[in-house]
């Protein structure tokens, strides 16, 4: 059975948790990539900043995550 350590496990829901919030009435990181994906008008510097700010510890979770799920299923 795949483990994942304690660390990784608190700092998924941590990223997760920044992710989201705010929880209502929508979190920010699913508004500015709607937003990017209609076509990003209007966006400003501090929006592009928000965006980096709740999206990037996710994708550094994924990113950790999947390189010590590989690494543990080379190991088996």
């Amino acid at each position: 059975m795949l483990k994942l350590d304690r660390g990784l496990k608190i700092f998924g829901f941590l990223s997760l948790f920044l992710a989201l919030a705010p929880f209502s009435p929508e979190p920010h990181l699913f508004g500015k990539i709607r937003w990017l994906i209609g076509g990003a008008a209007g966006m400003s510097p501090m929006d592009y900043f928000d965006l980096l700010l709740h999206g990037l510890p996710l994708t550094g979770f994924i990113l950790i995550a999947a390189y010590s799920i590989g690494k543990n299923l080379a190991r088996n």
